[in-house]
């Protein structure tokens, strides 16, 4: 699929102000941020402030336009790249727009990483627009955001859930802004199923061995996440185990669980010591690798995978499953948050939509979906929350449901149709997990604010007496 969207030269183009992770590293948010990028730069010029704990380019300035150029396939990219510590400040905000004269702002990744830039709103819209390709993982209706959402523009939410959360908290300013449904996408001929001739090739043999083994296995469920909290590893682990403790021992040899990720992590927990606890007599079974690996070498583990699988308690989207998707590999995966997109739930066939009496799924109000996907519906739903994030619901599943699904792929002959069933579904128009669909969403967003787009005024006045108070917009029983 090529862009829908013509290529603009380079003097007639809009210039856009991207302000999140450096797009050259390999974050969740950096491989968004390229793909729409590369995939946008025949009609947009972009300027990346690029972030990192501690930048070691911080202060240089990069011109990456030929090699955005070259991915894309034009020669007349314009791609600068101004290295900072964090997200940068105030100043780096102001002098990039000196230099650069940008015509939108756009952000990516948790807003209180850029409260310093909302709380710049009055100053900057004033000239330019901000926009933000934002998510947010569970309900309720975070109306601790609603100033965030209030100080943008256009809206981009990659989850239906994320739409429907912009909508409720913005209220009444809902008229004022652009609203997007935008979804993660990825290139679908780096993530693809790979063919027989392929996967008897020498390096794809000798790249099987490096992680099995002379092992051979008659089924890998594939685990592709950080080691955090919420990504539920621990119950992953545990409903491997229950799964195998359904087999006969010889079948169950035959069963390994790969985990790509941190064996360690003060974020999450200790792997190892996990594993020692549960799976006496199946060490063999569990697998780690958490080498930094090329596009073409996660295919092949996806390839390598029989299902894949994400437990999280709180997930915006799961790349993990995009990637399993566009590889025809089935899934496992938590009812909540952006995971329901990818499982397609229906009603009465149709895709679900989300609204304030029915604000997610995640209660298994709907239970048909996608024939790629087993869903394993939260058994447990606590309030959590922190100073900055005071409440959000935290979806748990059980282990012993998830190794129910495991069960059920394993059981499945023609898991691969299934899969390929995904990967259909995932590259067309309806659903458009990939990096075309994603720019052309994203370009036709940009389009519709700048031709809407009016600078916000030197001040606002406010009737205090009739601010409304904080109430939940949706449903907390549904």
């Amino acid at each position: 699929m090529k862009s829908s969207f013509e290529h603009l030269p380079q003097d007639k183009r809009k210039k856009i102000l991207l302000i999140c992770d450096d797009i050259r590293v390999h974050s969740g948010v950096a491989t968004v941020a390229r793909e729409i990028v590369v995939k946008t730069s025949h009609h947009f010029n972009w300027v990346n402030l690029a972030g990192s704990v501690s930048h070691p380019d911080k202060n240089k300035r990069l011109d990456l336009s030929a090699d955005t150029g070259k991915n894309a396939g034009i020669d007349d990219a314009y791609t600068m790249l101004y290295p900072v510590d964090g997200y940068g400040t105030p100043e780096h905000i102001r002098e990039i727009i000196k230099l650069e004269n940008p015509d939108a702002i756009m952000l990516i990744t948790d807003p209180r990483y850029f409260e310093f830039i909302f709380q710049m709103e009055n100053e900057l819209r004033k000239s330019i627009p901000i926009t933000y390709l934002n998510i947010w993982d569970d309900y309720p209706a975070p109306l601790y955001n609603k100033a965030f959402y209030e100080a943008c523009d256009l809206l981009m939410g990659i989850s239906k859930q994320t739409v429907n959360i912009n909508k409720l908290v913005l209220d009444d300013k809902v008229d004022d802004k652009v609203i997007r449904y935008v979804p993660h996408g990825l290139d679908e001929n780096i993530f693809y199923p790979m063919t027989d001739e392929e996967l008897n090739t020498k390096d794809f043999i000798e790249f099987k061995k490096s992680i099995f083994g002379s092992k051979e296995f008659d089924y890998v469920l594939f685990f592709n996440s950080r080691n955090i909290r919420r990504k539920q590893i621990p119950d992953t682990l545990l409903a491997f185990r229950h799964f195998l403790a359904k087999l006969p021992k010889d079948k169950a040899d035959k069963c390994a669980i790969l985990l790509h990720t941190d064996k360690v992590s003060d974020h999450g927990t200790d792997l190892p010591a996990v594993v020692e606890l549960l799976f006496e007599g199946f060490m063999d079974n569990v697998i780690f690798t958490n080498g930094k690996f090329a596009s073409a070498q996660m295919n092949w583990l996806y390839n390598l995978a029989d299902t894949q699988i994400l437990l999280s308690s709180n997930e915006g989207w799961g790349l993990s499953l995009t990637e399993a998707l566009l590889t025809g590999t089935p899934i496992i995966a938590n009812a909540t948050g952006g995971m329901q997109d990818q499982m397609r739930f229906t009603n009465e066939g149709k895709w679900i939509d989300f609204d304030s009496d029915f604000p997610s799924n995640h209660r298994g109000t709907y239970k048909n979906c996608g024939e790629w996907a087993k869903p394993v519906f939260p058994t447990s739903r606590s309030m959590q929350g922190s100073p900055k994030t005071p409440y959000i619901w935290d979806d748990r599943c059980s282990p012993e449901d998830a190794s129910c699904a495991i069960f059920d792929w394993y059981s499945t002959k023609n898991r691969k149709e299934y899969g390929l069933k995904g990967r259909e579904w995932a590259t067309s128009e309806e659903a458009g997990f990939t990096s075309n669909h994603q720019a052309d969403r994203v370009i036709e967003a940009f389009t519709t604010l700048f031709e809407t787009w009016k600078p916000r005024e030197k001040f606002e006045f406010i009737n205090t007496s009739k601010l409304k108070k904080k109430v939940i917009p949706h449903k907390l029983l549904y």
